[in-house]
């Protein structure tokens, strides 16, 4: 009921209830939704005022549906949702999320979801990454996402699928620019083919371009670390290095009680070329190799703590993608390789931890050493 000068419009519940039925019949987002039954009531007003003789414009129109009576029926008939506190009420509550997911998630998935101990607010919760893009998905359920004229992703082959169903809504109307190379796909949920991630993307059709021609790393090195590709990328060519360096590659085998002498040893014959020296090891190694460089006087900076102020960088392996060094020393890479068990039985078996060995193997712009005292990995024997 809506006082207005001496009279009272009433539109009644059963009327309110069509209004509403009829947009969720449409399909509208739900925050669309509810702004037009804003709409929808106040025209269903304005019908009953212009019938009694009073002449409206569309400035009664908005006058009427900012009035406080029709935006209580609003938030009666179709209550305003936060992204955020469904998707913790999703992951705290059991009995929302079985009624959420009858159907879709079997009992031991729903009890994989939910938290161990429910939030007690958006504040307080525990988010993590994975997270973000349930919220990011409910709350384009409830408004739509601005669509960009361009997106540009790199080291797409990293992303979840709902990463890139996120990635996707910010270019359902426009373009992209997708790059990366799956045989360096090292998260858990890293896809194994573009067809997938593209799906994902909403980009199906997108059109494929293989860039498997590089100058970049020099043909031996490319050679070798491509022995990985028919165990972490079976469908995949190849790279081919329009550049050859004989001599860029030497794999040296040591006893174990050697393995800190050939590392030193191997740091100062690249510390006596010019550029910069990658010391690239298993994350589990660092602190070891750490004590051993600073006991032999060997000027270092260890990757987490930046460049600056040296040439020899001792890189953990996880954190390797993305950088390049003049010259590379690879300590036991089985080590690298067993870090990182199969975590996702949905990406065909493939070890992620082989898939971080290919991006430490092809780190190295001029020259790559590599170290072991453990036999290496079968694929590269």
């Amino acid at each position: 009921m809506l006082p207005r000068g001496t009279r009272r419009w009433r539109v009644p519940a059963y009327e309110v209830a069509e209004l509403a039925g009829e947009l969720r019949a449409r399909g509208v987002r739900y925050g669309a939704g509810r702004d037009l039954l804003s709409h929808r009531i106040a025209h269903a007003i304005l019908v009953r005022m212009e019938s009694a003789g009073e002449a409206c414009d569309d400035r009664t129109h908005e006058a009427v549906r900012r009035t406080r009576p029709v935006k209580a029926m609003v938030d009666q008939a179709w209550p305003a949702l936060d992204p955020v506190r469904i998707v913790m009420r999703l992951l705290s509550d059991a009995d929302f999320l079985a009624a959420a997911a009858d159907g879709l998630l079997d009992a031991d998935e729903q009890v994989a979801l939910l938290w161990d101990r429910p939030a007690r607010g958006p504040k307080s919760a525990r988010w993590s990454r994975a997270d973000a893009v349930l919220v990011d998905e409910a709350a384009d359920i409830i408004s739509r996402t601005p669509s960009l004229g361009h997106v540009v992703l790199d080291e797409a082959q990293d992303l979840s699928a709902m990463e890139c169903r996120a990635v996707g809504r910010r270019c359902e109307t426009g373009s992209a620019t997708v790059l990366g190379d799956i045989a360096q796909g090292t998260t858990p949920w890293a896809v194994g083919d573009w067809a997938t991630l593209l799906r994902h993307l909403g980009k199906p059709e997108a059109e494929r371009t293989v860039l498997d021609r590089g100058y970049r790393v020099p043909r031996q090195i490319i050679d070798f670390a491509s022995r990985l590709l028919p165990s972490i990328a079976p469908g995949l060519a190849p790279p081919t290095s329009v550049r050859s360096a004989p001599g860029s590659l030497e794999i040296r085998r040591v006893d174990g009680g050697g393995a800190d002498a050939a590392v030193v040893a191997a740091c100062r014959e690249a510390l006596a070329d010019e550029g910069s020296v990658g010391l690239i090891t298993a994350d589990a190694s660092v602190p070891a190799l750490t004590r051993l460089l600073t006991a032999e006087g060997l000027d270092h900076v260890t990757l987490t703590d930046g460049f600056a102020g040296a040439r020899l960088v001792l890189t953990p392996a996880t954190q390797a993608k993305g950088l390049e060094f003049d010259q590379v020393i690879v300590v036991e890479p089985a080590d690298i390789a067993d870090a990182e068990p199969v975590v996702a039985p949905g990406d065909g078996g493939v070890a992620p931890g082989l898939r971080r060995l290919y991006v430490v193997l092809t780190r190295a712009v001029s020259h790559l050493t590599v170290l072991h005292t453990r036999d290496l990995p079968a694929p590269l024997a």
